[in-house]
């Protein structure tokens, strides 16, 4: 196809059309195909991927939604709980604050580590050449390897070593992810002399790899999962409010250096 006619083509959605009596998601009927039938996971895999997944898909897809819901007072959770005080009238808002924060630090990891075994995977010198390559690469740019260490769980993240079982259960996946992780954690240990974890996000993207995600979705399937925990963060701060008191620690603890005086003034010397 030419650039021109490209261009030109007129644009199309697959995803949802209605009329005065009825509401289509992709072929299927909501009211009478979906609504009562279908559950939620099963709905948004059809309309992300235009596939219905079968039981097994959708034991290792809820698995990885629910490992990756909720984990504490995370920087998510904290900026959720901040600007929802600030503007209790919307808790979208404090939704949307959360989930800024799904990114390459936090959540979002998924990404990065499904991007890592994708390469591994397609690696024309062979998997374990291209998982040891890349953890070199890595220590020698200091960068954390995506997917390895957990600085709360030792020596394993009880979420990973889980999901990963979970997903060696499926009768159908074609293991290719699940083996690079496998290969890649080897490499890792052998590397650094000592064991480091695959941690929740790493074994969510191994997941999400043999159930045929793209790399570059994974992290809306991420945001997707971390709504819900943050949505109940709401819920907990309406009951239980925090966000003043880490306010006020924050205020306290993070001393002021400079001329002027404050209830905060450091006074160490420093």
């Amino acid at each position: 196809m030419s650039q021109s006619s490209k261009t030109t083509e007129r644009p199309y959605t697959e995803l949802c059309t209605h009329s005065q009596t009825s509401i289509h998601y992709r072929g299927d009927n909501l009211a009478e195909d979906v609504l009562g039938q279908r559950g939620f996971t099963d709905v948004l895999f059809s309309q992300i991927l235009n596939r219905r997944p079968d039981a097994d898909d959708l034991r290792v897809l809820d698995a990885a939604l629910i490992a990756i819901m909720e984990h504490g007072l995370t920087p998510s959770a904290i900026a959720t709980r901040m600007v929802y005080m600030s503007s209790p009238e919307n808790i979208q808002s404090g939704v949307a604050a959360g989930l800024l924060a799904v990114g390459s630090q936090f959540v979002g990891t998924v990404e990065n580590s499904a991007i890592l075994l994708r390469q591994i995977i397609d690696a024309p010198e062979g998997v374990e050449a291209a998982a040891r390559s890349a953890v070199q690469r890595y220590r020698a740019e200091r960068k954390p390897i995506p997917g390895f260490g957990q600085h709360m769980h030792k020596p394993d993240d009880p979420r990973a070593a889980k999901l990963l079982a979970i997903g060696r259960e499926h009768p159908r996946f074609e293991g290719r992810y699940l083996q690079a992780i496998d290969v890649l954690s080897r490499e890792v240990d052998a590397a650094f002399g000592k064991h480091i974890t695959i941690n929740a996000t790493g074994a969510v993207g191994t997941l999400l790899g043999e159930l045929g995600v793209p790399p570059a979705l994974m992290r809306g399937f991420a945001v997707i999962s971390r709504a819900a925990g943050l949505v109940a963060h709401i819920a907990e701060e309406q009951r239980i409010p925090s966000a003043r008191f880490v306010w006020d620690l924050v205020d306290h603890e993070v001393p002021y250096r400079g001329d002027g005086e404050g209830h905060n003034k450091d006074r160490s010397g420093g």
